[in-house]
């Protein structure tokens, strides 16, 4: 049961937000900033936000040139635009939002490492340019075998370089601490540790069902309107919801006294990652080499991808050097038979965004933008 204060002052809310990452707390911000009397609560079921928003590995990018060149094929030329503008319009406001100081965002430029089977994609990359030019007003992609050597990869293993001057990094965790920190600052109202099991429409509004560990009980939470913002987790909700999750395996090293190279690294398509964070590499993806058991929301390793990892790492990335790893995590992205994000208004009283891609950095602030938006006009 809850006490008289408990029920006066903490459960009703005029929005309420679930989930806790940077397309909640965007969309909270979003709320805050244009009804600054009304009460905006987000309900976050971790200490930290559960799914990618604290575990990724920071890129603040926005597709490498052979990823693009699979979109354009699969998608059409206007929707990958599309979704290349709104990967870099996203970036840019949460950039104006936080400041770069304050999310450690730093703009060395991205890398895509070309290996023999992919030199087909460089007589591609002048046309991919001008594709790209109404959004840049300039040639994005150049290629930079120069680098190679400077930078130490195995160059039986790596061709050449396409570079991107636009493409940057920022620390995940400061970044979330200083959303988090803006949010409050808006007078958003946040509470951890809430495990919401359901959703109730009610008159008026939505019950926020949710457990109570301390009590042994349901809590319920009521708000005119619902947001939910919990990406790979939003079936557990909504079952219908057209999503899977997706995996991602991620290491860092100790320091290390020479690393050779700054900036964002990809190569197959996207399906592998690193960049420099101070001293240290840190290298994630692999997810293409075990797709069906990375379809899952438990926070887990996968050792054959986890070893994959390593054998880049020591083979490709470092070759010929001893790289000590100091840790290892998983986290959980969404994804959907289209790249775009999925955001849908159900009904008068609630608003759904999820399925990031794993893009969750650059598309979460504009997504939580049109919650807002959609939630605010309805």
């Amino acid at each position: 049961m809850l006490s008289f204060w408990e029920s006066e002052r903490f459960v009703r809310a005029e929005y309420i937000i679930i989930g806790g990452g940077i397309t909640g707390l965007s969309t909270a911000i979003e709320l805050k900033e244009s009804r600054p009397s009304a009460r905006v609560l987000v309900l976050e079921r971790g200490v930290f936000p559960s799914g990618a928003s604290t575990r990724n590995a920071g890129f603040a990018c926005f597709g490498s040139l052979t990823e693009l060149l699979v979109d354009r094929q699969a998608m059409g030329d206007a929707a990958a635009l599309q979704l290349v503008e709104e990967r870099w319009l996203g970036l840019q406001k949460l950039r104006r939002r936080l400041g770069d100081a304050a999310m450690g965002y730093y703009q060395w430029g991205g890398y895509e490492l070309i290996r023999r089977q992919e030199l087909g994609c460089l007589e591609q990359l002048q046309g991919v340019n001008d594709w790209l030019k109404p959004l840049f007003g300039k040639a994005l992609f150049q290629e930079r075998k120069d680098l190679l050597q400077p930078f130490g990869f195995a160059r039986e293993r790596v061709e050449t370089l396409i570079y991107n001057p636009l493409e940057g990094q920022v620390h995940t965790g400061q970044m979330m601490q200083a959303l988090a920190a803006l949010a409050r600052a808006r007078g958003v109202e946040v509470l951890t540790g809430v495990a919401v099991d359901r959703l109730e429409e009610e008159a008026g509004g939505v019950a926020v069902v949710a457990l109570d560990p301390v009590r042994q009980s349901e809590l319920r939470f009521f708000a005119e309107k619902v947001a939910v913002c919990t990406n790979a987790f939003a079936r557990q909700l909504l079952p219908g919801l057209d999503l899977q999750p997706g995996r991602g395996q991620v290491l860092v090293t100790e320091p290390l006294d020479v690393l050779p190279f700054k900036g964002v690294f990809h190569l197959e398509e996207g399906y592998y990652y690193f960049r420099n964070i101070g001293r240290r590499l840190m290298l994630g993806g692999g997810r293409n080499l075990d797709f069906t058991t990375e379809t899952t929301t438990q926070l887990q390793l996968n050792e054959q991808i986890q070893q994959a990892l390593d054998q880049l790492l020591q083979e490709v990335i470092l070759p010929g050097r001893r790289v000590p790893v100091a840790q290892r995590w998983s986290g959980i992205m969404a994804f959907g038979p289209i790249k775009q994000p999925l955001m849908q208004l159900k009904g008068e009283r609630m608003a759904i965004g999820v399925r990031l891609g794993g893009m969750g950095v650059a598309i979460g602030s504009r997504l939580g933008q049109r919650l807002a938006a959609g939630l605010l006009k309805n």
